[in-house]
């Protein structure tokens, strides 16, 4: 029996500015920059607001898109090694999220946590999150983080900061060649 919240129902959404906005942050931390540079910020505040809500709604997609196939990738890995991708990373995931309370809400914290499960069980995230009405201004940034901390966590297994962005842009090219 197929699910509404069946990937195959998703919009991909803009993968590629989701990515971009990703990798860029991890790039600063991966340099040491615990507070983001003025100048980037301003960049990301103009593009932000330069998106009409279509463009907004396709990013927002992307990055549900982003935490999707993060989760795909984590869930085979984990399963390489017979433990449960959901055991292995919700856990973390939720005390990273805790730790950042100037950014991330606490009552978010629900509703990202159930994004990553959605996806880490083969559902989308776009369309699980769409069942509880329209997204709001508090969980913006925790997308983002959610997103971050997939893609970290994937660098982090790998050993290779750059893994996780590699993987996406590669899955981008292939999906463009066919």
């Amino acid at each position: 029996m197929s699910s509404s919240c069946d990937p195959a129902y998703a919009p991909a959404g803009d993968v590629g500015v989701a990515l971009m906005a990703i990798d860029s942050r991890l790039k600063a931390i991966y340099d040491g920059q615990t507070a983001t540079d003025a100048e980037q910020q301003q960049l990301m505040d103009q593009f932000t607001a330069s998106l009409g809500p279509e463009e907004a709604n396709d990013v927002l997609d992307g990055a549900c898109t982003l935490i999707y196939m993060f989760m795909q990738w984590l869930r085979m890995a984990y399963e390489d090694h017979d433990r449960d991708v959901i055991e292995y990373v919700v856990p973390s995931f939720v005390t990273s999220l805790r730790m950042m309370p100037k950014s991330i809400r606490p009552e978010v914290i629900p509703t990202m946590t159930g994004l990553v499960v959605a996806a880490g069980t083969g559902l989308s995230p776009s369309l699980w999150r769409k069942q509880y009405g329209d997204w709001t201004g508090d969980e913006m940034n925790s997308l983002e983080a959610t997103a971050l901390l997939l893609a970290e966590h994937i660098n982090r297994l790998t050993g290779d900061r750059d893994f996780a962005a590699r993987m996406i842009t590669e899955a981008l090219s292939a999906a463009n060649q066919d």
